[in-house]
This record gives C-alpha cells, structure tokens and sequence, in this order.
C-alpha cells in the first residue's frame, strides 16, 4: 500500500478554488481497486474527487456522496446539483468538481468500481470554515481616567474554532477567551479588562484573529480616547533675566479636553501693567523688564475634570550684573540652604575657639615655669624658714633674670 500528501492551499481566501490537502489511499492489493484521496478545502473553494484504477477491464466508476446518494456513474450525472460537474471520465479515472463548497458538503465520499464483487474506496471531504472579520465591542468613547472597561473581539463562522490575540500597541497582551458551536463552526470570543488612565489615552487595542484557513490574520483595532484632568508647568526664555530685556513665560497644558482659557496673574492680583505685560493665548510676553517686575506669575486653566495652576518666580537683576552660574529663578522658587550655611559658619566658631583655648594654655604653661626658676633654691629648704631666706636669696639676681612680653 502506497501512501501520498499533496497540499493545493491557496495565498488567498479569495481566490480558494483548488485543493489544500491530499491523501492517496489506495484499498486492497494493485489491479482494480479504486484509488482515492482525502481532500480538504475552504468553505466557497472548490473540491476535486478523484478515483483512479492501475488496471482495468471496461469497468464502470462510480462516486457517492455521505448521504450515499450517487453523484455520477461513469460520465452520467445522477443527481442534480449545478455545482457539480464532470471533470474527466475514462476507464482509469473519475473525476468530479464541486463548485462553491458549503459546510455540509463535509463527509465521506465512496469510489465504486463495479466488478463482481463490487470495489469501494472512502474519501473524506473536510471543509474549512472561513472566520468572519473581527469586532471590538464594549468601549464608549471616551473613557473618564480610573474608569474600568471591558473590550471583547468576536468573531463568527470558523471551522475550526479561530484564535485570537490582542496586542497594546506592538506588545501582546493576554485575553479571556470563550468558543461556542454554532451548528458546524464556532464562534470566538475574547476580553480585555483593565483601568484605564492618562497614560492609555491615544492607545492602540488590536484584535488578531488567526486560523489555517488565512494566509494573513483578520485584524481590527480600537484607538482609546480617556479624559483626564489638567497638569500645567511654566517654561522661561531666560535664565538670568536681566534690566532691559524681553521675557516669555509659557504655560504648558497636559490634559484632555485641553485645558482652557489660561488665566495670568502676579502676586495674586491682575497682571499690573497690560502695556510691556501681553498675553497671546499660552504665553506671557514682558517687555523691557525692570526691577517693578519681581513677583510670583501664575497661570491656570481648567477642562471639566478639575483645576491646574503653575507658579514662576521673577527676579530681574541689573543690567551689567554678570549673572550667577545656575538659574536664579530656580533658587527662587527652592530658597537657599539655611542648614549648610549654618553648618559652615558653626564649624568656623568652632576652630576660632578652638585656636583660642590652645593658645591660652601656651602662654599659661611658659608663665608658671619662669616663676618656677625665678624661686630656684626653695624647693630644696628643709623647713619653711630656711625656703623664704633661700628664696628671697634669689631675689638679689632677680633684675637679672627679669623678661618682658610683649
């Protein structure tokens, strides 16, 4: 026995008219035994039959559908489906086409070779279930930041059951999936759920559907929109502003629906002087800045989530002022540190004192050891009396030993 693979599948659904798959199956020993092939096609393709004999003697062939009802006898049509025709028909072969192959056509055919007895031979037709394209289901644009939503991808009509895949912009993520039979194919079904946050604004949902009936996968995305409240931060042109120069403070808006109007203001009353002051849309435009400028600037805007404001700290230095080496408004805004200059000035108090008591005890030492030698000779008396007359001795060479310090 002899046993051969041919596969037909076709690069596109639309075009499958050919076979996909293909089995010789010969049945019982060479001479006229029928000999017939498994054949598997797309739903809507068309499937060929073929029964072949190596050997015979003027003997009818014969094919049989599952329900056993006879297709053609030799190159006689017996039953009558306009999608099936004849394709060739000889002593050695029988070949039959059917056109635009649903679902039920699926099942065993039989090749009668009509000797005495009768020889038959089994083929199975296996018809494959185009999955329908894809549908994302479950999301109302927009979405409110920290709602959870639910995202399901259906798809109808595979045989067999389709799978699929969702990926979060170009990275996969993991579904829930559920199949259920729907007569002879399946429909699929798969869910994402998950919070959602600013950062899944403008995101890319894509739901893959996959199946061995697709050259390419079904592919069908969902672009999230989700609201979220506003964040703003102001940006300088300047980092030294100095006498005489132009400004522009920018209010930078992150939010959705963008926040607006921006509202501008110093020290927390009206901008002072609308003249060298101009507002044009995001910006603030201070013209020919001078000292009567230093303050606070704040802008603020608002979508229908909530309220966001930003605060820049103005300091404009004279104009010949060869400016520090960082940005003065950031130390504005942050202040300087108090605990390292304290730290500083208590470590240099305390060398100081430190100096001063070392040098005390120096001058204390040297001053007691020249009294010391000045009442040489006493420490030597036998008595009291012998020390005071010994030491007032000392005495006379006193003027010569005498020091002055200065």
């Amino acid at each position: 026995m002899r046993e051969e693979t041919v596969s037909h599948l076709s690069p596109n659904p639309d075009f499958l008219r050919h076979t996909v798959q293909a089995n010789w199956r010969p049945s019982g020993s060479q001479g006229q035994f029928p000999i017939t092939q498994n054949v598997t096609v797309v739903e809507g393709a068309t499937a060929n039959m073929t029964c072949r004999v190596d050997y015979n003697d003027n003997t009818s062939l014969q094919w049989s559908n599952p329900a056993q009802q006879t297709l053609f006898f030799g190159d006689k049509k017996a039953l009558r489906d306009h999608r099936i025709e004849l394709v060739r028909a000889s002593w050695q072969e029988l070949t039959i086409r059917i056109s635009d192959v649903s679902l039920s056509d699926e099942g065993q055919y039989t090749c009668s070779l009509f000797t005495m007895p009768v020889k038959t031979t089994k083929a199975f037709l296996t018809v494959l279930g185009v999955p329908g394209r894809p549908e994302i289901t479950g999301f109302t644009k927009p979405a409110m930041e920290g709602d959870v939503i639910t995202l399901t991808c259906t798809t109808t009509g595979s045989k067999p059951a389709a799978n699929i895949r969702w990926f979060r912009n170009d990275k996969e993520v993991q579904g829930s999936t559920k199949v259920n039979a729907t007569g002879k194919s399946f429909t699929v079904r798969s869910s994402l759920q998950f919070q959602v946050d600013r950062q899944d604004d403008g995101v890319a949902y894509t739901c893959s559907v996959e199946h061995v009936s697709l050259t390419n996968p079904y592919m069908t995305t969902e672009v999230l929109e989700v609201h979220y409240a506003p964040h703003l931060e102001i940006t300088h042109s300047l980092i030294i502003p100095q006498e005489g120069q132009y400004l522009k403070l920018e209010c930078v808006s992150i939010g959705n629906p963008i926040p607006e109007p921006v509202l501008w203001s110093k020290d927390g009353g009206e901008l002072p002087d609308i003249e060298r002051m101009i507002v044009e849309g995001r910006e603030l435009t201070i013209t020919t800045l001078n000292k009567t400028d230093n303050g606070t600037y704040r802008c603020e805007a608002s979508n229908h989530l909530g309220t966001s404001s930003a605060e820049y700290i103005l300091f404009v230095y004279a104009k010949d002022f060869p400016g520090p080496t960082t940005d003065p408004n950031a130390l504005g805004q942050h202040g300087p540190d108090h605990a390292l200059i304290g730290g500083v000035v208590a470590v240099v108090v305390f060398i100081t004192l430190c100096l001063i008591i070392v040098l005390g005890r120096y001058l204390a030492r040297h001053k007691g050891t020249y009294l010391t030698h000045e009442a040489k000779g006493a420490e030597d008396a036998p008595d009291a009396d012998t020390a005071i007359i010994n030491a007032e001795g000392n005495h006379v060479h006193a003027e010569e030993k005498k020091e002055y310090f200065i």
